[in-house]
């Protein structure tokens, strides 16, 4: 702003003189007026509110005809190598986009590396509403023929992202195109209907189960629309981060709204992911295990500044080497028990009492 300011203060003393009738204009104002366009120009175009890294070729690449759909639902802490060869096989090739509001292009070489079937690899950082409805964005999100949704803070994602082109394109890949698409930590957050944001701040449990109304308890709803993730909430970091309470509250408030009758949680442990096929069929790949709960409908006392009293709420741990329907809630070489929740205190009916 600096240079434009002198360049236009020089040009108009220049044009001025230039403007007496015994002179013409010299070759320095016009170079001087050249400049200042370029100036104008380079200052006024607007920010494009994103950035794109891509490895490989840039072309778009043709669909394979074995691209076939899949859910990738991921706990956060260190990515699950299995989970992204499983989702280049199942897009048979082809571009795969990696999309973040934060953070730089380290997805890039790490699939690149696991999946050199892959026609490229692509990072795009969206940071602004004009950048999620721009048409770069919008056109390669839905050329992709496998989607990640990064981590990073998922309540930038619901703000930037809802009624715009990356919402509409998300939504293509999971249910026209039917490419494989998945997430880790906030993007785990974004792929079920019900979402919890931390858009003030991260709530802990025993935050959530002493007063189920706190502030940071901010749920939305209907980011992306996932036939797998209708009637759920997801949440990572499950055992790390000790998040069962506070997903045990989501449910009662979920239910409190008058969004769903008998919502379903999904707890994924961190180095873990769960891979789902069309049918709802998820196994196991990492490290960790898989809590899948049900509500049995409404909390016996939810009220804003006195503690949760919930009763009832099965779960099924899946570990690994153990499996889970999504569509049918079923599942094999896991653990059943039930959780209750007495005056915001916590107990399970598992041998030894443990909640996990």
């Amino acid at each position: 702003m600096l240079t434009c300011s002198f360049v236009s203060t020089t040009l108009l003393s220049e044009l001025s003189v230039a403007a007496s009738p015994r002179r013409s204009v010299t070759a320095s104002a016009i170079a001087f007026a050249i400049l200042l366009l370029t100036c104008i120009s380079t200052t006024a175009a607007p920010k494009p509110g994103y950035q794109s890294f891509i490895a490989g070729n840039p072309a778009d690449a043709q669909p394979s005809n074995t691209l076939s759909p899949g859910l990738v639902l991921m706990g956060g802490g260190t990515d699950v190598d299995e989970a992204f060869q499983w989702m280049c096989q199942r897009a048979g090739g082809g571009d795969f986009v990696v999309i973040r509001t934060t953070g730089t292009d380290a997805y890039n070489p790490y699939i690149q590396q696991l999946c050199p079937q892959m026609d490229s690899v692509e990072t795009i950082i969206i940071t602004s509403v004009a950048g999620a409805n721009s048409a770069y964005v919008s056109s390669h999100i839905q050329n992709a023929e496998a989607l990640w949704i990064a981590g990073g803070d998922q309540s930038t994602y619901t703000n930037l992202w809802r009624g715009t082109a990356v919402q509409t394109g998300v939504n293509y890949l999971l249910n026209s195109k039917q490419a494989p698409v998945g997430g880790t930590s906030a993007g785990l957050a974004v792929l079920s209907q019900f979402i919890y944001t931390g858009a003030i701040g991260s709530v802990t449990s025993s935050q959530a189960l002493a007063n189920p109304f706190h502030h940071y308890v901010t749920l939305e709803r209907d980011l992306f629309q996932s036939a797998l993730g209708a009637d759920k909430l997801y949440d990572s970091h499950f055992v790390t981060r000790d998040r069962m309470g506070r997903s045990l509250v989501f449910l009662a408030r979920i239910v409190d709204n008058g969004w769903s009758t008998q919502p379903r949680g999904i707890g994924v442990d961190e180095h873990t992911a769960i891979l789902v096929l069309p049918n709802g069929q998820g196994t196991m790949v990492g490290t960790g295990a898989a809590y899948f709960l049900q509500a049995p409908g409404p909390a016996q006392v939810v009220s804003e500044k006195v503690p949760l009293t919930y009763l009832n709420i099965g779960v099924y741990k899946v570990p690994q080497g153990g499996s889970f329907n999504l569509s049918s809630w079923h599942g094999t070489g896991g653990i059943a028990y039930t959780l209750n929740v007495n005056n915001g205190s916590l107990t399970s009916t598992q041998a030894g009492g443990s909640i996990y």
